[in-house]
Formats: structure tokens, sequence, C-alpha cells
């Protein structure tokens, strides 16, 4: 089965083209990074204007490049959901008409379902069940997945996400748009241990994430030099912040998966990008005797590829779209 598969949840515009279970032809991805650079993030009106620019284009380069024409093609899909409504009714959309002109079976499919099953695009793909830690500008979950369709959210976030603190983090710190690889570069400069800042473990045994009192703590900091007319050890206070995130991040994940009995973890989501992260998730997994399965940069951040192979299992179930049926901004997975 011939998928063509479209993206439009935030600010990037992505189309793909896959043959089902997961041979990818096509993986195109639009970037917004110039346009809500000078603003420091995301702009929504900004974004829905530059989809719209950018989706016929993008979706036309995607079936050259995998070398098939629409007529070719048997299944379309779409995000549905979450992110910014503006962005989302582009792409999904687009998507609907595209599939009423043509009568193609058309299946919307959530974001958060496409990172469960990104890692499946490996070479050597996980087997279920397994772990999955989604983590980005717009999510941070643990999930218990045991099927491409069967997936039960073990903890989230219970304020800021992950990738959200460290936009603010950059903004507060001036480190430029976008925030989470410059504070991960200047990072690399810094002492992980100069500050103590703190991590929220919540209650015991929570797998829930907090991120707003770490935020915090950094804008305190700053301020503190600020107020003192002492320099600001950028560098140290990105390395000590990231280290909190990560800690974190990698001992609820490594909770879950021992609370699952599972010897699978899958990393997903544009955090997943982050090197620290990836580094001591696995030697976690390494010393646990789990297996870490991280995708190809290019399928953890916002891309079609995984919006294909999400939506090939929601059609085999089914569940295909109404004309009439809406995007919307928060998931029920989460």
């Amino acid at each position: 089965m011939l998928i063509l598969a479209i993206e439009s949840s935030c600010d990037d515009t992505a189309a793909a083209v896959v043959t089902a279970p997961g041979q990818v032809h096509s993986n195109i991805i639009s970037s917004q990074f110039e346009i809500h650079a000078p603003f420091g993030g995301i702009v929504p009106e900004l974004a829905s204007r530059a989809h719209i620019e950018a989706i016929r284009p993008l979706v036309e380069q995607a079936l050259l490049q995998a070398e098939v024409d629409l007529d070719d093609i048997d299944l379309i899909a779409a995000t549905q959901g979450p992110g910014l409504v503006g962005s989302l009714l582009v792409g999904f959309t687009f998507a609907k008409a595209l599939a009423l002109v043509k009568n193609i079976p058309c299946v919307g499919v959530d974001h958060l379902a496409g990172h469960l099953l990104s890692s499946l695009l490996l070479d050597k793909p996980p087997v279920f069940p397994y772990t999955a830690l989604v983590v980005s500008g717009g999510n941070t979950s643990l999930f218990d997945v045991r099927g491409h369709t069967d997936y039960t959210l073990m903890g989230r976030t219970r304020d800021d996400a992950a990738g959200e603190a460290f936009d603010k983090v950059a903004k507060l710190l001036e480190l430029g748009y976008p925030g989470g690889p410059a504070v991960s570069i200047t990072a690399e400069k810094g002492d992980q241990a100069a500050f103590a800042f703190p991590r929220a473990w919540l209650d015991k045994d929570s797998l829930d994430f907090s991120f707003s009192g770490l935020k915090t703590s950094v804008v305190n900091t700053v301020h503190k030099f600020k107020q003192r007319g002492e320099q600001i050890p950028v560098a140290d206070i990105c390395a000590s912040f990231e280290q909190a995130v990560v800690e974190v991040l990698v001992e609820k994940t490594l909770t879950a998966a021992h609370k699952n009995n599972h010897g699978a973890v899958v990393l997903g989501g544009g955090v997943a990008c982050n090197k620290r992260l990836r580094m001591q998730l696995s030697q976690r997994c390494s010393e646990n005797n789990i297996q870490l399965f991280v995708p190809d940069p290019v399928f953890c951040t916002d891309n079609a590829a995984m919006i294909a192979l999400a939506g090939y299992y929601r059609y085999k179930q089914g569940k295909l779209l109404l004309p009439d049926d809406d995007a919307y901004s928060r998931s029920p997975l989460n």
C-alpha cells in the first residue's frame, strides 16, 4: 500500500510517501526557523500562513522524489492533532480535500502516535511491548506501548514540556531560536555541577514530570547575577539546567520500564536529538539490560513518514475520516 502523508502540527510543513509498513520513498520537511527566529518563538498566525504557502509545492516535491503520481496513492494520512489549530487545519484540510477529489481513503493521525511508532522506521526496529518516552516542545509523556494502536499513558508533564523549558531558558539567556539546540551546544562548554538546580521527582512512584520549578530556579539565578552586576556564567547555567532535565527524564523512563517489565525503551520527539539525553539514557538502559531504540534525527523531529506509518495501522482498523471531521488541539492519548 502506497501512502501519502502530511504533517503540519506546529511550525514544520512535512510530506512523505511511504510503502506500508515502513519503506520510506520520500520524506520532505520545510522549516520555518527563519520566520520565527526574530520573535524568539513560534507565532501561530505566521506559522499557519507559511503552511498555506508550502503545502502544495511540498506534496508535489514528495511525490516527485518518490517517483510516483497522485493516481498511484492508495491512502492519504494527515496529522489531526494535537498542535496549533491554525497550523493543523492547513495540512488536515488539504489532505481531506485531496482525498475527496481523487476518491482516496483518508485517515487522521494523532501526532503522539507517530512519535510512539517512529522507531519502527529503524532497520532493526523494536518489538512490542516497549516503554516509550515522547519528549518535545509540546509534549513530555511516558507510554506503555503494546501494539501499533495500543498505548497506555503512564505519565505526563504537569506544566511545561521539556522542550518548552529549553526554549524559555534559551530566550532568557538570549541564545536565539530554536532554543533546544542552542542550550545544548552552549552546555557542552559548561560544568553540569556548577548549579544545584532542583529535580522535580513529585510524589513517590509518580511518573509525571514538572519543569516549571526548574525554569523558575534558572530565572532567579540569572537575576541574582544581574542584580550584582556580575557576568552571567551562561555555559554553566545551560549545562546544569540540561543535566537537571535529562536526569529526571532518564530515571523516570527507567522506572516506567521496570514497572512494565519491558526489555525495550523507545525515545521519540524533537528533544530525542539531545546528545546528553541519548548518551545518559543509553548508559542507564545498558546498566539495566534494557535495549534502547532511538530513531534517526530526521524521524525524531516533526515529520510525515511517522504519520504515514501510524496512519496505515489506523486504516487497518477501519478508522477512516469523514468529510466533517475536525482537527483537535489536545491529544486524547495524553
